[in-house]
């Protein structure tokens, strides 16, 4: 999302550090996904692009969840088929 409002306010990563006094290495590093910015961060980032970022509460899906718990109480032998069961019905089942 920083990369897509960056490029769409036609900035560079170091114009965008100056706007919200962040280090370029910042930006980079939320841009690559390797640090999330906190939602503060996100809005201050959103808006000196010239842009708005509005949020909206909405019911969780909570579906995700309970496979993800149930995946963490299986044995480290049982998550592999596991995968690999799923790897095998598709790629659409990978990663869901």
């Amino acid at each position: 999302m920083i990369r897509e409002a960056r490029l769409r306010g036609r900035l560079t990563q170091s114009e965008l550090a100056e706007r919200t006094g962040r280090d370029r290495s910042v930006i980079a590093r939320w841009e690559q996904g390797g640090v999330s910015p906190t939602i503060d961060n996100l809005i201050a980032v959103v808006h000196a692009c010239g842009f708005d970022l509005p949020l909206h509460l909405v019911p969780r899906d909570t579906s995700r969840d309970s496979r993800l718990e149930d995946g963490r109480q299986l044995s480290p032998e049982r998550r592999v088929d596991r995968l690999i069961d799923r790897a095998r019905e598709g790629p659409k089942r990978i990663g869901v």
